[in-house]
């Protein structure tokens, strides 16, 4: 598997988990686990996945920054926007098993401002 396949899969995933949860769902292991740990929550098995994402409160957007990784470990960096408010930065954390999703952990936060005291030490992207 290569980033673009990755990539297709978790874009096929954020196009269809609301409108068509079957596709949206299909690139996981009908027992993968789905891991929050910011918030301390875990999801086992797809059917649960679906129940709430199905059942979200907000309407969110992704762009993807960049996906790395190889065989079966990938993590993908991506900018989260909920109800059309300021992007958030998420990561994503996927463990394959075979073209599945076996286990995936999500985190997302808000962007800060970098402290002035390390601008002699920084590049710039």
């Amino acid at each position: 598997m290569d980033a673009a396949t990755v990539q297709g899969m978790l874009q096929q995933h954020f196009d269809n988990a609301r409108d068509d949860p079957d596709r949206g769902h299909a690139m996981y292991a009908e027992d993968a686990v789905l891991e929050f740990p910011q918030s301390g929550e875990r999801f086992v098995g797809v059917e649960n996945f679906r129940e709430w994402r199905s059942n979200y409160p907000a309407n969110t957007s992704f762009e993807f920054r960049g996906v790395r990784g190889s065989e079966d470990f990938w993590v993908a960096e991506l900018l989260v926007t909920y109800d059309g408010g300021a992007p958030s930065f998420g990561v994503s954390i996927l463990e394959l098993r075979g073209d599945k999703i076996a286990r995936e952990s999500i985190y997302v936060t808000e962007g800060f401002d970098a402290p002035e005291w390390r601008a002699r030490c920084r590049s710039e992207p």
